[in-house]
This record gives structure tokens, sequence and C-alpha cells, in this order.
């Protein structure tokens, strides 16, 4: 790097170019000329000290580096327009910006919920949520862009407080016309020779999920697997397998041609609501705390555990089922 700080104008440059495909195109989004959009990549390279674009003609696409640096200048550019409407709020004396970050399940199936229940005088002109890996979620909360976050087990970290942590078992998923829809439970040795349809992360789920079938004595036939559960309730719709997944979207949206069972092996899904450490809630943040903790109870064989305590206690309790599956 050539200077401690790049100039944020480069920045956008390379983000309006990622987003548009093209240096035109980019102008067009920024209000700048061509060249000018062109020099600024330029310069952005030479700061940076590779290439973020690789040329054929007139026409360019990302090299690895770049699809990598593009996720950080993301990050970073949001960042700074949530800095940008919260001091923009301030000025007017306003609320502030809200902002949260959860896992995809979680921003589509419980944060709604908890929103539309809150007093809506309690919530900001500004609500931004951000459907993200757990992994992400919790670097946003560590690096305080977000006010709060909720992300699936593992979360411990010294920069995080743990305001309570859910537990609710794993379902089936499948479509209404497969032959083991007319079951009430269905069995992880049914999965046997059988298509899943599951989690891709190996660090959180999917090991539990794979660790349950083993001890059933199931051997799917193959696997797809995904990062967010709405696809999987998705290719599931599609028959082309059977989903275990996490029970939040399916307690609260209904999917034409989808039916859902509960699982003759209890399966936990574990997730936590966390804040950075030492951050008082507002009274906004707090309320969502609270909204959000109301809708989680809602789900189907939910088990809320409080605090940091609970946490480890929620935590261990999985992992021992997890060793005894062994």
């Amino acid at each position: 790097m050539q200077e401690d700080v790049i100039d944020i104008r480069l920045l956008e440059a390379f983000a309006a170019v990622m987003s548009a495909g093209s240096i035109t195109g980019a102008a067009r989004l920024l209000g700048r000329s061509q060249p000018v959009v062109t020099r600024q990549i330029q310069d952005l390279e030479t700061d940076v000290g590779y290439l973020l674009f690789s040329r054929n003609g007139p026409r360019i696409s990302p090299t690895p580096k770049g699809i990598l640096f593009h996720a950080e200048v993301e990050r970073l550019l949001l960042g700074l327009k949530h800095i940008r409407n919260r001091a923009a709020a301030i000025g007017a004396g306003a609320l502030p910006v809200l902002s949260l970050a959860a896992i995809p399940a979680l921003a589509g199936g419980v944060v709604p919920a908890a929103l539309a229940a809150m007093d809506q005088a309690l919530l900001p002109r500004q609500v931004h949520v951000q459907a993200l890996s757990a992994e992400n979620v919790v670097q946003s909360v560590l690096s305080q862009s977000v006010d709060f976050g909720l992300a699936s087990l593992p979360v411990q970290h010294p920069g995080l407080d743990v305001q309570w942590v859910c537990e609710v078992p794993c379902v089936a998923c499948l479509a209404a016309d497969h032959p083991l829809a007319k079951r009430k439970v269905i069995r992880l040795k049914d999965l046997d020779g059988r298509r899943l349809l599951t989690m891709a992360n190996p660090y959180r789920l999917r090991r539990r999920v794979e660790d349950a079938i083993a001890r059933a004595g199931a051997k799917p036939a193959d696997v797809i697997d995904t990062n967010a559960s709405l696809t999987a309730i998705a290719m599931a719709k599609q028959s082309l397998g059977i989903a275990i997944i996490e029970p939040v979207l399916t307690a609260s949206l209904a999917v034409d041609g989808v039916v859902t069972r509960p699982l003759d092996v209890d399966i936990p899904f574990l997730f936590a609501a966390i804040s950075p450490t030492g951050r008082e809630l507002t009274p906004t943040v707090a309320a969502v705390n609270d909204a959000l903790r109301a809708a989680v109870v809602l789900m189907p064989g939910s088990k809320l555990h409080g605090g940091e305590a609970a946490f480890s206690e929620a935590a261990g309790g999985a992992f021992e089922r997890e060793k005894s599956w062994r």
C-alpha cells in the first residue's frame, strides 16, 4: 500500500465498476466521466499493489484478488453510509438509525415479526437489516457497524455480550407429493439412499445433521448443500430431496407445495442475540431485543436461555448430545 489511507473516491469507483460490470456503466452511476473512472481504477490498483480487473479490449472482469477486495470495500462503504445516516439523524434531532445483522433464516423469519410487534414509535425512520453469514454477523457486531446481531453458535468472543440463546429442534421439509409426506414424523433412517438437502457450513449445523444421520445408520445417496435454508426449502419443493433445516422460516412463512415434519431425533439448532461488549442497549435496541425474544419463543419446541451463563449451558448441552452420538 502506497498510503496509509485510500481515497474514498477510488473505492467508490471500484465498487461502481463491480456493480455495473463496466467502466462506462460505473461512470453513469457515479455521474463521473469515463476517463476519470478509468484513472481512479488505475490509481487504486497502483495503491493496493495488484490488479483488480483483467482487461480484454473494452471488456473487464474482476481478478480473484479483486473479488476478495470487493467484499472488504463493500463492507466499508456500507458502514460509511450508516455513519452518514446517523449524522443526519443526530442533526435533525431524530431517533438514531437502527442497524441489525442476522443470518438469512433469522433475517427473513424472526426479524420481520419482531419489528412488526414493536411499538412503531420506537422505530427510527431508517432501519437497516442485513442478511449475512454467521461469521460476518459476529464481525459486524464486533466492529460496531451494526447495533445488534443474531447468529448461530458458536459466537463466543471477548468482544461480544450474549443477551440470550435460543435452541430449537431441526425439522424436515419435503415436497407435498413426496412418498414420505404423509408421515407425521420423519425418521432419519428413512434418508438412507435418498438425497439430502442440507447447510454448507461444516462448522455449524451441518456437522450435527451428518452425525445424527450416521448414528441412525442411514447413508444418503447424495447431497446438495446451500448457505441458506430458504434455498433448501425451494429445492425440496422441486422434489430434489429432503431438507433437514432449522425451523425458523418454516414457522413464519408457509410455502405452497412444501410440508414440514418433525424428526424422530432431536438435532438442536442454536443461535444467540449478540451486542458489542460494554455498550449499553439504547431504548430502541432494548425494545428490539425484547421483541426478538418474544418472537423466537413462538417457534415449535423452542427453549430460551438468558444471559452469558446460559450460553455455556445451552452450548454445552448441545455439544454433550453430539458426543453421545459418536
